[in-house]
């Protein structure tokens, strides 16, 4: 894992964090992993920062899940009411189930026009598969190079990022990333190219094309967000090979990506099905899948689908809060304004190191690219993880991606605000300009 705890440096740790690590690890397991060189203990949020036991205070640049802040008053609020009601599952009728989806389904284009509800978004995007399996009669899936798409057999079964140990499904193919400096100027062509070769290796292997799925903004991969409208022809491909276009929205959707709702809506296409969760409850479990309804037509009468904890209506209240916040307090343009200022800023204190071979991104999900001082179109994991470790000294949250490990992911809540933006730059620039000086 890009920037894990390494389990051989555990002595290293103070007294007092190793003996929690340790009591941790006694009853949580080996599967578990920790952040940062010297993990981070949390015990309370607030809005875009995180308080350890001492009282310390990290600025949280990561951590998308609580997309409108930590412990929203608004949505501690929703939460609280509805407890002191019922929370129970979408087989009764219930008027606040109705109203969300309806409200939800008004940021999608009108195509996209039933929801399903999840608990998390490795379960919307099993759905999304298990439709898209129904209504092609196919099995073959497409994704990008270092995709994640979830922990079910069936999607960890698509999701190269989780490494060898984890092998791909035979039904799966990858294609490479949408790095513009892998196309030769022409990245949609490029991607349309790819997505042609791995429908022919699909068929030739008789799996034949039930879907391509893709997170639009690539988080996994590096973060890869332009030229906006690079997916158009390869989505064109895909339903020229008669599957369905999934887009997974888990990350860059609800209004991250600075312009619109949802990460596709960047690149002109509606795709066929889009899954979404995380940030969809600002830190409570739910998720869904929004398809387009004929897909559903024979998958509800023949098979159905319910979920115990899958729109309960504790999760339900705060989902719809998190939508009406992120409309009262104009989130969407403070990912775009605030998302901006740091990209720019980012290019600033990088512009003249050759350690750094780009910033890219869009809205308040950025990735900042790191190569060998030696070498710099070679990429860097140490440096990488070096910066976002000095970062971490310095109470600054933030992590790194890509297929080496070596770009640094900047995430936030999307309430990060030009304060915030000012102290991550500020600590970033100390830290190229003098903890990471090679002179």
């Amino acid at each position: 894992m890009a920037n894990g705890f390494d389990r051989e440096r555990l002595d290293e740790l103070p007294s007092a964090l190793r003996q929690k690590v340790q009591r941790r690890e006694r009853v949580l397991g080996p599967g578990y992993r920790l952040f940062y060189d010297v993990p981070v203990e949390v015990v309370r949020g607030q809005g875009t920062y995180l308080y350890d036991s001492a009282g310390n205070e990290f600025l949280d640049a990561y951590n998308n899940v609580p997309c409108v802040g930590h412990s929203h008053p608004r949505v501690v609020d929703a939460v609280h009411r509805q407890m002191q009601l019922v929370n129970t599952n979408t087989r009764y009728v219930q008027d606040m189930v109705v109203d969300y989806a309806e409200d939800l389904l008004g940021t999608f284009p009108d195509e996209l026009g039933n929801v399903t509800f999840t608990s998390t978004g490795s379960e919307a995007n099993d759905l999304a598969l298990r439709v898209a399996r129904r209504v092609t009669g196919s099995e073959g899936v497409i994704v990008t190079a270092n995709a994640y798409h979830g922990l079910t057999a069936a999607v960890a079964a698509c999701s190269p990022s989780l490494g060898e140990n984890s092998p791909l499904g035979p039904h799966v193919r990858t294609i490479s990333a949408p790095d513009p400096r892998l196309a030769a100027g022409d990245l949609s062509a490029h991607l349309a190219t790819e997505v042609r070769r791995a429908v022919a290796d699909l068929r030739r292997h008789g799996f034949g094309l039930s879907a391509l799925m893709a997170d639009s903004i690539f988080s996994s991969d590096g973060v890869f967000a332009d030229p906006p409208g690079f997916l158009a022809a390869a989505m064109e491909e895909v339903h020229t090979a008669g599957g369905l276009w999934i887009a997974d929205e888990v990350q860059p959707g609800f209004g991250r990506t600075g312009t619109t709702w949802w990460g596709f809506q960047r690149h002109g296409i509606t795709p066929d099905i889009v899954t979404i969760g995380k940030p969809m409850g600002n830190g409570l479990p739910i998720a869904a899948g929004v398809f387009r309804p004929h897909l559903l037509t024979e998958f509800g009468r023949d098979i159905r689908y319910f979920n115990t904890f899958g729109g309960n209506s504790v999760s339900i209240a705060a989902a719809h809060e998190v939508l009406r916040v992120i409309r009262d307090e104009k989130l969407i343009a403070n990912a775009g304004a605030v998302g901006a200022v740091l990209r720019d800023g980012i290019a600033q204190i990088t512009g003249n190191d050759p350690r750094f071979t780009d910033v890219r991104g869009a809205g308040l999900f950025i990735g900042v690219e790191v190569g060998s001082t030696e070498h710099p179109v070679r990429p860097d994991p140490r440096a990488a993880a070096s910066i976002v470790n000095r970062l971490r000294d310095r109470r600054v949250l933030i992590s790194a991606s890509g297929y080496h490990g070596n770009v640094l992911k900047i995430r936030p809540p999307m309430a990060f605000r030009a304060a915030d933006a000012d102290r991550l730059l500020t600590e970033l620039e100390s830290v190229v300009r003098s903890e990471l000086d090679p002179g």
